[in-house]
């Protein structure tokens, strides 16, 4: 392998592979990817249903948790993150959304000079292909490609009738014109029923390019810094350290949480939080870390009154029919998602945008295969609450100077009144659906919380986490912000940041088809092509 490289970035998750596929692309430069973790070739990274085991197994997951927080009565909650190639992409639920316009328009009032959805609209139509086809909303070319989810197994329609009925709206279309209400669910899985991760979309042609270079199990340590500016990468692979280095640019996309750890590591952070590590400063960043933001949820359930629920399609003999049947043929129950829908809402009139995102989920949470002479497991219906705009930040520091401890995470949720109240009505929300028919016909009682229950308890008691962090390499124009608006590190001659961890505020929907979109302008950045003209 050679010591030097045009570009080389680190982490091949969601927006790494889409870097490696756009900056290799003309064959003129030379690129290193760099993935601390393994390859994607199981087939549980193939078969859409397969997730569930991919994200439950610990060799791919880097095994992180936040820090025991009493507002969550004393609880450290689980912190997962994809390490393979793809990334979070390549274990993720696969749903695709954009989050609403007006969160775009946040960024670019915030400082964030091009991205507001005019700006990124062309690069979300640029990385699909969609099943809608190309028009104003949508693009039909791109690697990416986004299909929906269909099935009556899935009880979407009178999940959508009980919606309808409690006086929500619906939309065909949530990255269209009408950005609320309820609408079924459009994946990452392309027509033959195969996960499109960033891995299979982006990466895997790409790496027939002789100029493109893969290391995967080589995690990096410490971005080296000379005289002002980032000359390579050092890294650990096979027990040993390594170096490479870097004629253009150094990108790191490891991240909301291994990006600001790598800049700590560098000396790039808080001046006194590396002097409290023994690390040497090169750029006092204070910003670095701050801002990290988390959608929040809690899951309702409710008992069904018959055997409706995906429950039955885990029968032994049939999820084995369906293992084959999606094996040979791409289709079937587990050839998508099992959500039945998404209903995304205001609380209060007068929001501008939703501020509450409830996940259909047509089975109960922990259902296992099961065996009709074995033990009874209860029909269920779930549904995830989750809050879009939370008010709380938390933070992402050091534990130590070693590049292999895990970082602290604190994430600092129902830090306001205001996150509590978001959530509430989100519940309130969910029990006006199933007051109405056919919803209401379909369940005997509500499981969780539970009529009675005070909520402010259930919350603290069973928050979670959607796994999407963002905001602890922000972009902006202010003195705080760690990037600016080309995702340059400030203080830092080629270096850049470009995942998640640069979103000035976290967009009010599941944020994968953001962190791509986010790579393939950044792409245009780094290589100094002229931005997609505008949507009008």
């Amino acid at each position: 392998m050679e010591a030097e490289f045009d570009y080389v970035i680190v982490g091949a998750g969601s927006a790494g592979c889409v870097l490696a596929h756009r900056l290799s692309e003309s064959g003129r430069d030379s690129v290193l990817l760099l993935e601390a973790g393994g390859r994607d070739d199981s087939w549980l990274f193939r078969m859409p249903l397969g997730f569930m085991m991919a994200a439950a197994n610990p060799a791919y997951d880097w095994g992180y948790a936040s820090e025991q927080d009493a507002k969550l009565a004393g609880r450290s909650l689980p912190v997962p993150r994809g390490r393979v190639l793809g990334g979070c992409s390549s274990v993720n639920g696969m749903i695709y959304m954009r989050g609403h316009a007006r969160d775009y328009d946040e960024w670019r009032q915030r400082g964030a000079v091009g991205w507001s959805h005019a700006d990124v609209l062309p690069y979300f139509r640029r990385m699909e292909s969609s099943w809608r086809g190309a028009g104003p909303w949508h693009g039909d070319a791109g690697p990416l490609a986004v299909t929906p989810v269909r099935g009556d197994h899935l009880l979407t329609e009178p999940i959508r009738r009980s919606t309808l009925a409690a006086g929500f709206e619906e939309s065909d279309d949530l990255s269209g014109t009408r950005q609320e209400g309820f609408s079924p669910c459009e994946v990452t899985v392309d027509r033959r029923g195969r996960r499109a991760s960033t891995a299979a979309a982006y990466l895997h042609p790409a790496l027939k390019r002789s100029n493109l270079t893969l290391l995967s199990n080589a995690q990096a340590t410490r971005v080296t810094v000379e005289q002002g500016r980032a000359t390579g990468v050092d890294y650990l692979r096979d027990g040993r350290i390594a170096h490479v280095r870097a004629r253009k640019e150094v990108v790191l996309s490891g991240g909301a949480y291994n990006s600001p750890q790598l800049l700590m590591l560098s000396g790039i952070g808080p001046a006194a939080e590396l002097a409290h590590h023994g690390i040497p400063l090169v750029v006092d960043a204070p910003g670095v870390g701050r801002d990290l933001s988390e959608h929040p949820l809690v899951y309702m359930s409710f008992a069904a009154r018959e055997p409706t629920t995906f429950l039955r399609a885990l029968r032994v003999d049939r999820a084995a029919l369906s293992v084959l049947r999606w094996a040979a043929t791409g289709k079937g129950a587990f050839a998508s998602q099992i959500t039945s829908g998404v209903v995304m809402l205001r609380n209060r009139p007068e929001l501008e945008r939703p501020d509450v995102q409830l996940v259909f989920l047509p089975v109960r949470l922990d259902a296992k295969l099961w065996h009709p002479f074995g033990p009874r497991q209860s029909h269920v219906l779930s549904v995830m609450v989750m809050q879009l705009h939370p008010e709380s930040r938390g933070t992402v520091t050091l534990r130590s100077a070693d590049p292999l401890d895990k970082p602290r995470i604190d994430l600092n949720l129902l830090s306001t009144p205001a996150d509590f109240a978001d959530i509430r009505e989100g519940i309130s929300a969910v029990r006006r659906i199933f007051a109405q028919p056919p919803l209401r016909d379909m369940v005997d009682a509500e499981i969780a919380p539970g009529r009675g229950t005070d909520l402010d308890d259930f919350i603290r008691h069973n928050l979670k986490i959607t796994q999407h962090p963002a905001g602890t390499c922000r972009m902006g124009g202010d003195a705080a912000a760690v990037v600016d608006s080309d995702l340059r590190v400030r203080g830092v001659a080629g270096l850049r940041v470009v995942d998640a961890s640069v979103m000035p505020t976290i967009p009010g929907a599941n944020i994968n088809a953001a962190v791509i979109m986010i790579a393939e302008r950044a792409s245009d950045l780094i290589r100094g092509l002229p931005p997609l003209a505008k949507a009008d």
